[in-house]
């Protein structure tokens, strides 16, 4: 076993599944459980996970400096690492440079940490502060451009601090890097799968949840609430209903594709509800993003309660992954970056009993069953696009002007990428409206028009995620059709941010 220090870290849970796939088993504990937990528990490695505080504040999450003398490996990672040197006497300070995204890493000192690993090679950064004082006994063993102390190590009692995140797929060579540390604790990795007897195991679990009991699903057409429907459906039959509510924050003709797929594949029948009257009203006039989600979230409920109510069902199943707990403050250290509406945008008293069967699961997990239960590439490679639908790509206000400029701006900037061959080469790619106005010509006339943003991303588990270097040309004709077809609209921009620093939607 090895232990999974968690300080608030977007990114605790990941460090926790990728060391499961090399098939150790990885125990999440807080800080305050961990000395506890070692004295009941053998553990051959200690991980501490990256957090968003700094180790010097008051109150900073930490524990007894006597953790480092039990010979345990450890490894820190970004908070672990500045935590380590916090407490065994190195200095920490804030950064002169804060960098969030891709850094060059260049290894200065030979290490088992970084066997089979180039010289050099791109690292992904998230922190604002920085080691500037090694404590005793460590050597440096690699740095980049901007900080010397990128990673450190006490090679005799085997504790190693680096300041990236090898969790996250935009690290080179992060992988290897949880596999070497996992060999220094004594431990044989080998590559784990996701496999039908593991499927097995989820279908009873629901089957022992729900009983003979009536359960409705959420369903968005997504692979997620798709794969949580098709499992649910095996676990409870007829029992089961999915619905599909038409919030009115659809992209264009998004209903109708979806219906004619539910029927061609999903062996079910879904019951679609038009409740795009009661979504408007509730969101006129309303700006603050996270008022948004909550009210979308809180809508959906009632919806469902009622459809519940008609049928006599007692559960709710929905399609959550782990990146929408995480991000909406799921766990007891982390930060909310935004009230994802199936999690943190619920309503506090709910009539129905929640089943989440995939919450501890990331979108590349998720696609892996959903091959198992053989669904189409209509739903397995579908982009991600989010609950609250077109009311997180309008910034502010959401209006029926709006939804048709942001609707016809992202259906022109799909056909565009479909006809470029791609579309299933991407995460995701969408259209915003930004809410800022500009001054263009038209006729040779002023035009006071909108500004329209264009998202195209690549990600593997909605945890980190770069932006797609698209060709000029394309770009070109995406931006010309747009303002030519769309009068409302005068001009066009690229979104070319990482995540982090930005989330994968704008609002």
């Amino acid at each position: 076993m090895v232990v999974v220090v968690d300080f608030g870290s977007q990114t605790t849970h990941l460090i926790a599944r990728r060391i499961g796939e090399w098939g150790v088993l990885a125990k999440i504990v807080l800080p305050k459980a961990l000395p506890s937990f070692l004295y009941k528990t053998k553990v051959q490695g200690i991980i501490l996970s990256g957090g968003p505080a700094s180790v010097y504040e008051k109150n900073a999450l930490s524990f007894a400096s006597s953790i480092f003398k039990k010979s345990i490996p450890i490894l820190g990672i970004c908070y672990g690492l500045q935590l380590t040197t916090h407490l065994l006497g190195g200095k920490v300070t804030r950064g002169k440079k804060q960098e969030f995204g891709p850094a060059k890493l260049t290894i200065t000192h030979s290490s088992s940490l970084f066997k089979n690993t180039p010289p050099l090679f791109t690292v992904w950064m998230s922190h604002g502060d920085e080691v500037v004082t090694a404590p005793k006994g460590f050597v440096i063993l690699a740095r980049t451009d901007t900080i010397p102390y990128a990673a450190i190590a006490n090679k005799k009692q085997n504790v190693f601090g680096i300041q990236f995140h090898p969790e996250v797929v935009h690290t080179q060579f992060g992988d290897q890097i949880l596999k070497n540390f996992l060999k220094i604790c004594g431990l044989k990795p080998q590559k784990q799968a996701i496999s039908r007897s593991y499927i097995k195991k989820i279908v009873l679990d629901i089957k022992e949840s729900v009983g003979s009991e009536k359960a409705i699903c959420a369903l968005s057409g997504g692979v997620d609430s798709s794969v949580a429907a098709m499992l649910t459906h095996k676990a409870l039959g007829t029992n089961l209903t999915p619905i599909y509510i038409d919030s009115g924050l659809m992209r264009k003709d998004e209903t109708k594709l979806l219906s004619q797929t539910f029927r061609k594949y999903l062996k079910m029948k879904v019951r679609i509800i038009n409740a795009k009257k009661d979504f408007l009203k509730k969101l006129s006039k309303v700006v603050d993003p996270e008022e948004k989600r909550k009210i979308i979230g809180n809508t959906f409920i009632e919806v469902l309660e009622k459809q519940a109510k008609k049928m006599g069902a007692k559960f709710l199943i929905q399609g959550t992954i782990y990146p929408d707990v995480i991000e909406s403050a799921g766990t007891k250290h982390s930060k909310k970056i935004k009230t994802h509406h199936n999690v943190a945008g619920l309503p506090k008293k709910m009539r129905l009993i929640l089943i989440e069967p995939l919450r501890n699961f990331y979108k590349d997990e998720v696609r892996k069953i959903a091959k198992f239960l053989k669904l189409p590439d209509e739903i397995t490679q579908r982009q991600p696009f989010p609950g609250p639908g077109l009311a997180v790509r309008i910034v502010g206000s959401v209006t029926d002007k709006k939804l048709q400029m942001v609707r016809k701006a992202d259906a022109i900037l799909q056909e565009e990428m479909k006809k470029a061959g791609l579309t299933n080469n991407v995460w995701q790619a969408f259209a915003v409206h930004t809410g800022i106005q500009t001054t263009g010509v038209r006729g040779d006339n002023r035009a006071y028009g909108n500004t329209i943003a264009l998202r195209v991303i690549q990600a593997k588990d909605a945890m980190s995620a770069h932006w797609v270097h698209l060709p000029y040309k394309l770009l070109n004709t995406i931006s010309s059709r747009i303002v030519n077809e769309i009068k409302e609209v005068n001009r066009v921009v690229y979104d070319v941010t990482n995540k982090p620093p930005a989330t994968m939607e704008w609002e």
